[in-house]
């Protein structure tokens, strides 16, 4: 069962009683680092919880980072993490759409 509404991870312990799994969002983060330092930041995104996974790539971006999360204001904070990174130049967010 969770705890009392007021105490910050409630909303954890909500959604990890449902008996299915949410929708979530997902991006896909370009990211350009310091020259030499695309291995300090990889490690880095792999620390952060909404990155599924990090890889490095050829051409005008060094790193890719898959993201996920439960919203908006979830995605969004994640995003800016990522940009703060120490070693991190720019990034630009690809958002996964919904096909018809």
């Amino acid at each position: 069962m969770f705890t009392h509404p007021f105490e910050e991870d409630w909303r954890e312990q909500l959604i990890s009683q449902l008996p299915f799994r949410l929708r979530l969002l997902s991006a896909c983060v370009l990211i350009r680092s310091e020259r030499g330092k695309f291995e300090t930041v990889t490690a880095r995104l792999a620390q952060l919880p909404q990155v599924r996974r990090a890889f490095a790539v050829l051409g005008r971006f060094d790193i890719v980072a898959d993201v996920e999360a439960r919203d908006s204001l979830e995605l969004g904070r994640a995003i800016l993490k990522i940009n703060r990174l120490a070693g991190v130049v720019f990034t630009e967010t690809l958002p996964q759409v919904e096909g018809r």
